[in-house]
Parts: structure tokens; C-alpha cells; sequence
């Protein structure tokens, strides 16, 4: 029963977690706005995006300006 028990919660700790936003934290950089748009730069990974929206992203951009080998 306990590893029944066990099994569920592992699932559903991997369904709600957030593996995008995990290793984030956003700082605003407001010398970049640009009109509505809202500059926010990654302290984690480095990554800068824009926002039109209240907040920080919602996702991790580290990959977005990476370029592919």
C-alpha cells in the first residue's frame, strides 16, 4: 500500500512541476524597455525577453537565443 501510495505522488510531483521555470529568477531591466514591451533578464541563466503582459515570463529562454550547431 505505502508503495502504491509512493508511486502516486511521484507522478503527480512530475505532472505540476514547472521544469520550465525551475532555475529562473527573472530581474526586471527597465533601460531596455521598449514602449509596452517590458525588458526581464534571467540572473540564473542569462537569457533576456520581453514581456507586454504584468510579471516576468513564464518560461525558461535560455535555448530561444542559442544558436544550433
Amino acid at each position: 500500500m505505502v508503495v502504491i501510495g509512493l508511486i502516486v505522488a511521484f507522478v503527480l510531483v512530475v505532472i505540476f512541476s514547472r521544469r520550465g521555470t525551475r532555475a529562473c529568477r527573472w530581474r526586471a531591466d527597465r533601460t531596455g524597455d521598449k514602449g509596452a514591451l517590458r525588458k526581464y533578464r534571467c540572473a540564473a541563466c542569462g537569457a533576456e525577453a520581453f514581456t507586454a503582459t504584468d510579471g516576468p515570463p513564464r518560461d525558461c529562454k535560455a535555448d530561444v537565443n542559442r544558436p544550433r550547431l
